[in-house]
């Protein structure tokens, strides 16, 4: 499986919308139609090797202070966990 590493800021949330998103039980972004402002993005072909490049990115200071973040995003489908059945499996 495909992993996309994101380094992203952090976008700031007014009180006001915090305050709306709990009352509401909403959502207080919402990263499919507003997404935050990508710093740095790496490719990996398998999990491990995207934590060890997610952890690297994680060293960078402005992470380390809390005005970015780092994401692992799976870019396949993961494998189902129910064995794919014959079509004619009978009644």
């Amino acid at each position: 499986m495909r992993f996309l590493i994101v380094r992203t800021d952090v976008r700031a949330a007014a009180d006001v919308d915090l305050t709306t998103a709990w009352a509401d039980g909403g959502r207080l972004r919402d990263e499919t139609v507003a997404p935050e402002p990508r710093r740095q993005v790496v490719h990996a072909d398998d999990r491990e090797a995207a934590l060890l490049l997610a952890r690297a990115l994680a060293a960078v200071g402005a992470v380390r202070a809390g005005r970015q973040r780092v994401k692992v995003l799976p870019l396949d489908e993961p494998p189902s966990a129910w064995p794919s059945w014959p079509d004619d499996r009978g009644g």
